[in-house]
């Protein structure tokens, strides 16, 4: 099973078409760092959806090396900042490959608040403490997702009975409306994804103004 795994991954770590390799076509970035890209999802679930998704190509956030940590948690505190002034607290999941429909790791973003997931469902495997949790697992196990609210990071094995358990019993109640397929999640997407645009360049002319320096009032 790691073998074919593996191969897979190496596969699709080579993929010259890749979406998110070619970030001149991605639209609705909100906030680019040296390693990273902020982008409004174009298919959004829900207003607020955003993804994080590295410069460089990566299978996944397990293969994301640690020196680049220190920037991912910076974008994440800053997104936990926006999401509780505009939206409810921040929701983070990832597919680590499993499921995927770009083979290039992204990081989805929420405004869900805490999901209540019930620990002794025991559907997780892990806890994540730290970055290199992830890391360990995806160089030992190979495909995993990922989900973290305010409280606590979960890994799940790639086996679609935990991914139903999760989808069906933890994500569903923070679904608006009617299920709606991706083509369909694209075409109605434009209305929210504007309104995440102007409530992320609201919350950035704000911060502007906070960490201006005071001015100097010696005479």
């Amino acid at each position: 099973m790691q073998e074919r795994n593996q191969s897979f991954i190496d596969a699709a770590s080579t993929e010259t078409a890749c979406a998110f390799c070619q970030s001149h076509k991605i639209t609705d970035i909100l906030h680019v760092t040296p390693h990273f890209l902020l982008v409004a999802d174009h298919a959004p679930l829900v207003e607020g959806h955003l993804l994080i998704i590295p410069k460089q190509h990566y299978a996944c956030y397990g293969n994301v090396p640690a020196c680049l940590d220190e920037e991912l948690f910076a974008i994440k505190e800053e997104l936990r900042q926006f999401y509780l002034q505009y939206y409810s607290p921040v929701v983070f999941w990832e597919h680590g490959v499993f499921r995927q429909t770009v083979f290039h790791a992204h990081l989805h973003c929420f405004p869900w608040g805490q999901l209540e997931y019930d620990l002794t469902s025991q559907v997780h495997n892990a806890v994540v403490t730290t970055q290199e949790d992830i890391r360990s697992w995806f160089r030992r196990t190979g495909h995993y997702f990922y989900l973290e609210d305010d409280q606590i990071a979960l890994l799940f094995a790639p086996e679609i009975d935990r991914y139903t358990h999760v989808v069906q019993k933890v994500f569903q109640k923070h679904r608006v409306g009617r299920m709606r397929n991706a083509l369909e999640r694209y075409m109605e997407g434009k209305p929210l994804i504007e309104g995440v645009v102007t409530r992320w360049q609201a919350f950035q002319a704000q911060r502007s103004l906070t960490l201006q320096p005071e001015p100097d009032r010696t005479e």
